[in-house]
């Protein structure tokens, strides 16, 4: 009787484990972010990300070349101005005001990112994106 007793808890404990939804990392990658990309902003920066989508078309002019950020930063990756720019934060008055704002959408669980001692919660799928951004710089 002492055994079945404590069998039953393990048992139980068990298939709790087995039954509970698996506990994932937010995926930062810049693959993910490339997936993210070719499915939100391929249609206006164009695959590669010169700014020549179809949906661009009758904007007003073309969408910046995304691949020449560094160049235009002084050979810097702006990482914080793209992600601002992504979610909407710094584009009031802004020419790309025709951009949707990606930051009223869901963009994946906030990752906590520090900087200079300041954490700072940040959407992993806007991590994401813009670790893709930097990887096609010229």
């Amino acid at each position: 009787m002492i055994f079945k007793n404590r069998m039953i808890p393990a048992v139980a404990a068990f298939l709790a484990v087995g039954c509970a939804p698996e506990m994932r990392e937010p995926d930062v990658s810049a693959a993910h972010g490339a997936r993210l990309f070719m499915q939100d902003c391929a249609v206006c920066h164009a695959g590669d990300g010169t700014g020549a989508g179809v949906a661009s078309l009758g904007l007003g002019g073309p969408p910046p070349d995304l691949t020449t950020l560094t160049e235009r930063n002084d050979g810097v990756y702006p990482e914080d101005f793209v992600m601002s720019v992504i979610d909407g934060f710094n584009r009031r008055d802004h020419p790309s005001s025709a951009m949707p704002e990606f930051g009223n959408e869901d963009l994946g669980p906030l990752v906590q990112v520090e900087e200079d001692g300041v954490s700072t919660p940040i959407p992993s799928d806007l991590i994401a994106l813009s670790a893709y951004l930097e990887t096609i710089q010229k």
